[in-house]
């Protein structure tokens, strides 16, 4: 029997014999007071408030944070890391103790929590992923591994529906696979493109950092009516950062050309010592209950911040021309084994008056690539997330009449 079944039954015994007892004691007493006459005085006895987290949530502190951290750092990949997120789901305390001990990926390289899609990726080594490409149903699944297992056990960390309108296309992004409704709790954000499909704009459903900042219209657009939906959820979607490619008819210039300009993201946090912005947690998980007409005035609220004056920019890595292939290489280390003008390397675009090493310059922050007929790579670092490489590498996949 798996962890999560133990715990699971373990929970109901507990919580069964706890709501068996009350429902005996308020039978017992309300036979007691049954037979009692309008003149009689009963004594004043104290309500017991009900406990909805059951015995696990009285384990010994000490013996709990050893247990969990044990855990945690016994398991290093899915579908094996999933008894992590079991120890999260038995109870609050449990959940407590459990997001005090899992690290960001920064500091530990792994994928545990959906918040771990929105912050940034290790600095040394990177998160490898691969995409799965549906050309049926026009959608996009981003799994946690380095290639697709024969038993399908890979974790899904992302999938994305491509929309296409009379001026734009559209990918919206969901953390499952069968729920793309911007109205969701699921809902992470978005990928939209200009009538030519040479620039890009990624939205992001919730601010880049936990710290408010200014939400002006050029920077934000509504989701949703706040009324149709539950206060809980987000009702903007914030422009995070804005994908270029050079015209290039009939690719009389070469390979794509691209520039990704990340606006929450400052230049400083390549360098040594500097840091990018990464969220805590969803929106959702810290909105109080309200009701749908307070909402409405919460979300219009001026926050305050704002873009970096100093943004990071990211580029695609020239390619050299290969005399005897008669075709551009780039060096993608055996993660891309076919040719394909989707495939991109991008580093860091710095200009001479930024204090920056060449080998900091020179490392590639994503990498994309096609490994097999609708399968490609997905390989992101610091300072980027999951999500936002994602989004990147959704902007491949659609057709671009002025760059082909």
């Amino acid at each position: 029997m798996s962890f999560k079944n133990i715990v699971r039954e373990l929970r109901e015994m507990t919580d069964g014999i706890g709501s068996m007892s009350r429902r005996r004691g308020a039978g017992s007493e309300q036979k007691q007071w049954r037979n009692c006459t309008r003149s009689h005085i009963a004594p004043d006895i104290p309500l017991l408030e009900p406990t909805t987290d059951g015995k696990w949530a009285h384990l010994p502190p000490e013996l709990l944070l050893d247990i969990i951290r044990r855990v945690e750092e016994s398991e290093t990949s899915w579908p094996a890391r999933t008894v992590v997120v079991h120890c999260a789901s038995v109870c609050k305390p449990w959940r407590d103790v459990t997001k005090e001990i899992v690290k960001t990926p920064e500091e530990c390289g792994r994928l545990t929590f959906p918040i771990s899609l929105k912050q940034p990726g290790p600095r040394d080594a990177p998160i490898q992923c691969y995409i799965k490409r549906d050309r049926a149903t026009s959608t996009f699944r981003l799994y946690y591994g380095l290639t697709p297992s024969e038993d399908e056990s890979d974790k899904l960390l992302l999938a994305a529906k491509r929309t296409r309108r009379a001026t734009s296309t559209e990918f919206l992004i969901s953390l499952v696979a069968d729920d793309f409704s911007r109205a969701s709790s699921t809902y992470v954000g978005k990928l939209r493109s200009n009538f030519l499909g040479t620039k890009f704009s990624i939205y992001d459903s919730q601010p880049p950092n936990d710290e408010a900042f200014q939400a002006n219209h050029s920077r934000s657009s509504r989701r949703f009516h706040t009324k149709q939906v539950s206060p809980r959820l987000p009702a903007c979607n914030y422009d995070i950062a804005t994908i270029s490619y050079e015209l290039n008819v009939l690719r009389t210039r070469g390979p794509r050309r691209m520039n990704c300009s990340l606006h929450y993201i400052p230049i400083s946090s390549i360098q040594e010592g500097g840091t990018a912005p990464t969220p805590k947690s969803f929106p959702q998980d810290n909105l109080p209950l309200q009701s749908s007409s307070s909402s409405l005035s919460v979300k219009e609220k001026p926050l305050s911040g704002g873009v970096c004056d100093d943004c990071l920019v990211l580029k695609n890595k020239s390619p050299r021309w290969h005399e005897q292939l008669q075709c551009w290489c780039l060096n993608f280390k055996g993660r891309v084994t076919v040719a394909s003008v989707k495939n991109f390397q991008l580093v860091a675009s710095v200009s001479s008056s930024h204090n920056v090493s060449d080998a900091e310059q020179n490392k590639v922050i994503l990498q994309f690539g096609k490994i097999g007929q609708d399968i490609f790579t997905m390989d992101y670092r610091y300072p980027i997330s999951a999500f936002q490489a994602f989004a990147i590498c959704l902007s491949s996949f659609d057709t671009k009449p002025a760059c082909e």
